[in-house]
This record gives structure tokens, sequence and C-alpha cells, in this order.
């Protein structure tokens, strides 16, 4: 009678709701799609001769990232440890099972659902391995045309490892330096200093320690298939929703004092009204400033909006993320220019867009938040928390330092043992058939054998 009164009184181990891992299940996939979006966003930006290379360089980080986050990165990210860097002991996924656990993002107020404790372990793991992959595959960007696939594959992999991994951990993890849960307490719902802070100054580093290509400034071309940029933004746009709304780890509504809430449904419509408001503004400043809107200029325009939105995307109203928009998509159009007349070969505009949008996001988030939106977060500047601003900033400092710091290091241990750059002739024949023996378009090798372009 005892015995059976005990197990009676023991608490019954939490299930997944079946909802919810749907939801994040379907995100992930989502998120997954960005990287070969991203491989033909990019990949139209570039030479012929070097679109395979280019779709490649994404491609491939589905493969590398794709082991080695079960290998190490999940639990250098997020198992318990350090403020700066996760422990060991979820190596291989050891202890990462179907399980249901609270440890995910930690505890919301009680007044607010809890995000966390409604999906298994593997879900959150995996869904989170999709934002490792793409990550260091935004770097590309900017080495586009000249940096061997050996050296890049070695890159990802150092990269993927040194810097992203406690920058996550620091940002997203339980008890991780920046984060809302235990740390510092800076936004960042799904990515800003992560994601594009991290690959948009690595970006930058990567370009000055690389050096430009053979015919910059002076023999660019064109983006030689803008269907491609197209269709890279749509499915970037498309995969987004993954990104931002499904941070929210659950479909699940609450209250927060006398409010309804829905953080996954607050951050779906702040996604798409912040790129729909960021590639009206870059079309707008085309057609005021240079006489035409582009194509390129209305994709390039969407993803700005997309990265500013990315850190404030859970914690802002739609009219906000409105401003956001507009905002993030002003500076970086302005960001484009300046690059160009500082002629640093950031070939594809990493950094002056994920780079300048994340650091306008993170700031712009300090500003717009509201617990009125999510009661799990802080209110900004605008509802008379000032001192938000300063840890957005600091987050976004150290941030920069980590990023910068560590490409630099990662790059010139690469440079002193298998080298970075392709042979002066292999650039100018094009990478594709240098570096992966095939062409994206097979009619062209034979013309130019003995053409330098």
């Amino acid at each position: 009678m005892g015995n059976a009164f005990a197990q009676a009184a023991a608490a019954a181990p939490p299930t997944a709701d079946t909802g919810d891992t749907a939801f994040m299940l379907i995100s992930a996939a989502l998120v997954l799609l960005m990287t070969p979006g991203l491989a033909f966003f990019y990949g139209g930006f570039v030479r012929s001769r070097n679109v395979l290379n280019t779709l490649m360089m994404s491609f491939v980080l589905m493969a590398i990232v794709g082991v080695t986050w079960i290998l190490w990165g999940y639990s250098l990210s997020f198992a318990p440890g350090l403020p700066f860097i996760g422990g060991l002991q979820w190596l291989g996924l050891n202890g990462v099972g179907l399980e249901v656990t609270d440890y995910l993002k930690g505890s919301n107020p009680p007044e607010v659902v809890s995000y966390a404790g409604t999906i298994p372990h593997q879900a959150f793991m995996i869904y989170q391995a999709m934002f490792a992959i793409i990550t260091p595959a935004l770097i590309s960007g900017a080495i586009a045309e000249r940096m061997s696939f050996r050296a890049y594959a070695l890159f990802v992999l150092l990269w993927s490892t040194f810097v992203y991994t406690p920058l996550a951990h620091m940002v997203w993890a339980k008890g991780g330096f920046l984060g809302l849960y235990g740390g510092l307490g800076a936004l960042d719902f799904a990515g800003g200093t992560v994601v594009h802070i991290s690959s948009g100054v690595s970006a930058l580093v990567a370009a000055i320690v690389l050096g430009p290509r053979k015919q910059h400034p002076d023999r660019l071309s064109p983006p030689h298939n803008v269907p491609f940029i197209l269709l890279g933004a749509g499915l970037l746009w498309f995969g987004w929703f993954g990104f931002n709304a499904g941070s929210a780890l659950s479909v699940a509504g609450g209250t927060s004092g006398n409010i309804v809430t829905n953080i996954a449904t607050t951050a779906f419509v702040a996604t798409n009204t912040a790129a729909a408001a960021a590639a009206l503004m870059w079309l707008i400043l085309e057609a005021v400033l240079r006489g035409k809107p582009t194509a390129v200029g209305a994709a390039t325009g969407a993803v700005a909006g997309l990265v500013g939105i990315t850190p404030a995307a859970g914690f802002v109203t739609p009219l906000s993320a409105i401003l956001i928009g507009f905002i993030t998509s002003f500076v970086c159009f302005y960001a484009v220019s300046f690059k160009h007349k500082v002629q640093i070969d950031d070939a594809l505009d990493t950094y002056p867009v994920h780079g300048v949008g994340g650091t306008v996001g993170a700031i712009l988030t300090a500003i717009f938040a509201t617990t009125q939106v999510n009661g799990g977060g802080k209110d900004g500047v605008l509802r008379g928390n000032f001192g938000e601003l300063g840890v957005e900033l600091a987050a976004i400092v150290i941030a920069y330092v980590i990023a910068a710091v560590g490409t630099w290091v990662i790059l010139k241990i690469i440079e002193a043992t298998v080298g970075l750059r392709v042979k002066e002739e292999a650039e100018y024949q094009g990478l594709d058939i240098n570096e992966h023996g095939e062409e994206g378009y097979n009619s062209e090798f034979s013309d130019r054998m003995n053409v330098s372009q």
C-alpha cells in the first residue's frame, strides 16, 4: 500500500508536446533550406566560371557542420559549463536523447508561458544545428572567387568550433555570459550577434587578410545570373520564418499580465513585415538616387531587413518591425556604397549587409523591445529602460572582438600551413574547373583556355 502511494505521488516524467515538436522539426527544415537558398543568392552574383564553387561553399557546410555539431559543436554551445563555453559532457550527443528537458532556454517569469520543456532534447539540438550550418556559409560571400576550397573547408571547421560555439553559448545557453538566462541580459532572439555580427565581422577580416581579386577594382563583372539571386532571396525569406518564429521553441500562447501573447506568431509577423519594409526602402533609394529600381536591389534590401529583424523578432510590435526594416535597409544601402569607396574586396557585401545589418538590428532591439509583446524579454529605450542600450552595445563589442580576433588567428594558421588562395592562373580560368573539375555551364571552358578576363 505504501509502495503504491509512493508511485502515485511521484511526478510523472514530462512528455513532448506533439504540436511544439512538429513545429520545431518543420522550423529546422526551413532553416536548413536557407543554406541552399544562400548558395543560389551568392551564386548569382559571381562570374559564371565560379558559380559551382560558390554554390559548394554553402552546400559543403551541411556536410561539415552536420557532422561536427553532433560530435562536439552542440556540447560546446549548450552543455552546462563555463560562462564562456559549454562543457564536454554532451560530446557525441552523450546524454542528449528524446527526453523533454527544461534546460534549453531557462525558465520564463511565472506569468509567461514557458517555451522550454515541451520538445525532445534532440529536436532542440537539430534545430540549433541548422543555425550552426548557415552562419559560416555567410562568410563565403566575402572571399568568393579566390580562396582555395581546401583552405575554406579547414577554415569553416575551425571557425565553427572556436568562434561560433562560444558566442552561441554566451548568448543562448543557460548561464551564458551575455544572454538573458543568467548572464548580462542582452536581447538576441534569433541571432543578431551570434549569426550576423559574427559572420559579417569575420567576412570583413577574411576579405582583408585574403586580399582582393586580381581584377578588383578595375574589371569587376556584373552578376551573371540575376534570376538565381531572386530565387536565393526568396528561399532565404521563406526559410527565415523557421529561423525567427522557430526561435520561440513553441507554438503555444500565454499571457503576460492581462495581455495575450504568442511569441511564434509575433516573430513570424515581424519577420515578414521588416523584410517587406526593407525591400521597399532599398527600391525607393535606388529609384531616387540612381534612377531605376533593380531586382538585385530588391533582393539585397529584403535580406538586409531579415538580418535587422532577427535579434528583435520576438520582442517588438509590427509597427516597430516596419521601422527596423526601413532603418536597417537605409544604413546597409549606404554601407554598401561606402565599401566600394574604401575598395575592400568583400566580394558579395557580406559585412555591409550582415555585419552592419546585425549591428543596427541589435541596437534597434534595445530601443523598440517591449514586455507587452514578450514578458520574458525586457523593455527597451522607448519604454524607459535606457540601460538596455548599454547592454546591447557591450554584447556587440564583445561579438566583434571574438569574431575579428578568432578569424584572424585561424586564417593566419591556415595561410602558414596549407595556404589560402588559389594560384593566379586558376583564378583567371575559374575555380569551378580548377577546384572541382567541373563547370556550371559546360560550353565556356574551351573558349577561354587562353583568355584572361
